[in-house]
């Protein structure tokens, strides 16, 4: 019985140690590091102020661009001021630094200052293709629940092109893993490549997850190669789909002809080449169904604008179409970012400017959202028909227009005296002189030497007259009381020194 027991340990310790040099040699572990950061989001509202500062974890993966790299997501690291990265089965941290990011893709390239920290490490290559629904996937993380490296197995459940953040969109891979906080940047491997990169899941349900795919991520890499972010080839015209009879017999539709309904071409200019009530019939040679998808495989149809990154040539893509019964070939230019007045703010501080009791700074699409959400400033806005709602998805009516807003109350100062709070109230005019942007209005500031300065804002707001002498008296005494160190952001501070 005693031989029986020493057998027993003796194939048990054999046993461990076979599996610990296992997992010391396993690349996929070694290659996987844990991500911490410190996060200072902009205050909107504030802006010459950041948030309180907030601790974000996520995950990682050693890959190889031009030398190895940490590749995560852009929200664990966006508006960091500290990074910390952690290679497995270490606990020192290194610091690091952004790359390269793309928030609308959730995507970001990291390097690490010190250059011999991976210099042992080996890089996960990424898969050539796109997984097969019911394929198994390994997922590696540290999410919250322990400090050790986590390795979850799920299948592939779905694979669609969707939306991700900030109107950008793309290939998605939807898996049954169990993901948690903390997975986000991690890798997903099929057969010791990288299929795809954990990035969201659904809190309420139970085993949901997303991976953005390899296909997407070398897109993000080649991208940056140059050292800056374009982001993906687009076609911005709206669409419907074409399967309602009455629709189809109006626009004379044989059964034979599917593809999708233009409805506003993103151009109004003779020359762009997409009408309204052309059907887009085909991408390349790839033919669109009445709902819009193109059959990629005999397991997987995707939007048909997954097609547009892979097609582009010199800026255009070529669509077949049918127009008033004619079936053409037309050359349609691509865009990488949609013109908005209204910008999307995904990793920029918002620019100030604060003269007198007044803070100004340029509207953007959060901001307008954010008031939208609210039934009380949406009223209040609608009833003053302000611009940041009625314009809220314009195109701009000329080159680097933007409006400028006064995101919050004035501060307290007697000049004031008298005034309602023009808080999110959109400045038209300085003057009568109408303001153009942000770094216009700042010229105007800076190069007015009357007696009376007038701020006129759009729509039914009061206007607001100050004596030029004691706004300029106030401002540092607004900033003392307030602690603000800078009456402007950095470029903007430029503007104003250049006429002194």
């Amino acid at each position: 019985m005693q031989r029986y027991q020493v057998l027993i340990l003796f194939l048990l310790g054999l046993w461990m140690l076979c599996v610990e040099r296992l997992l010391a040699e396993d690349p996929i572990r070694d290659a996987v590091v844990k991500i911490q950061s410190t996060q200072l989001a902009p205050d909107y509202q504030r802006p010459w102020a950041k948030s309180s500062p907030t601790k974000s974890g996520g995950s990682g993966v050693i890959v190889d661009v031009d030398g190895l790299h940490v590749l995560t997501n852009a929200h664990v690291v966006r508006f960091a001021s500290q990074i910390y990265v952690q290679p497995n089965s270490t606990t020192e941290k290194y610091a690091a630094e952004i790359v390269a990011i793309a928030p609308g893709i959730d995507l970001a390239l990291l390097k690490i200052k010190d250059p011999e920290v991976l210099a042992e490490q080996s890089a996960l290559q990424l898969s050539d293709e796109l997984p097969s629904t019911k394929d198994t996937v390994n997922v590696y993380g540290f999410p919250i629940g322990g400090d050790d490296l986590s390795v979850t197995e799920g299948i592939v459940s779905r694979i669609e092109f969707s939306r991700y953040y900030f109107g950008d969109s793309g290939t998605r891979i939807q898996v049954d893993a169990a993901l948690n906080p903390g997975n986000s940047g991690g890798p997903a491997v099929v057969e010791d490549k990288i299929v795809g990169l954990v990035f969201s899941g659904i809190r309420d349900a139970d085993n949901i997850g997303y991976l953005i795919p390899a296909q997407e991520i070398r897109m993000f890499l080649r991208d940056i190669a140059d050292g800056s972010y374009q982001g993906k080839p687009k076609l911005f015209d709206r669409f419907q789909v074409a399967e309602n009879e009455a629709l189809r017999n109006r626009l004379s539709l044989g059964k034979e002809t599917t593809g999708v309904i233009i409805t506003k071409p993103y151009r109004k200019e003779d020359s762009y080449p997409l009408k309204r009530w052309d059907v887009i019939t085909k991408i390349g040679p790839h033919k669109i169904d009445n709902q819009g998808l193109v059959q990629l495989r005999n397991d997987l149809r995707l939007r048909f604008h997954y097609f547009i990154p892979q097609l582009v040539k010199e800026g255009n893509i070529e669509l077949a179409i049918v127009r008033d019964g004619q079936r053409i070939q037309v050359q349609v230019p691509v865009e990488h970012k949609m013109e908005l007045l209204l910008p999307r703010a995904m990793y920029d501080y918002p620019e100030y400017a604060i003269y007198g009791p007044l803070v100004f700074t340029t509207a953007t699409l959060e901001i307008g959202q954010s008031m939208t959400r609210s039934s009380r400033w949406l009223a209040l806005l609608a009833n003053r028909r302000s611009p940041l709602i009625s314009r809220m998805m314009d195109k701009p009516q000329f080159p680097g227009e933007q409006l400028v807003i006064v995101p919050t109350g004035m501060f307290s100062h007697p000049i004031n005296k008298g005034y309602a709070n023009p808080s999110f109230q959109v400045v038209s005019h300085l003057n009568d002189e109408p303001v153009k942007n942000l770094a216009h209005l700042v010229e105007l500031l800076r190069d007015f030497s009357g007696e009376y300065v007038e701020f006129t804002f759009a729509g039914q707001i009061e206007t607001l007259i100050f004596r030029h002498a004691e706004v300029v008296e106030s401002s540092e005494i607004i900033l003392e009381a307030e602690g603000i160190r800078h009456q402007f952001s950095p470029r903007l501070r430029k503007i104003w020194n250049a006429g002194k």
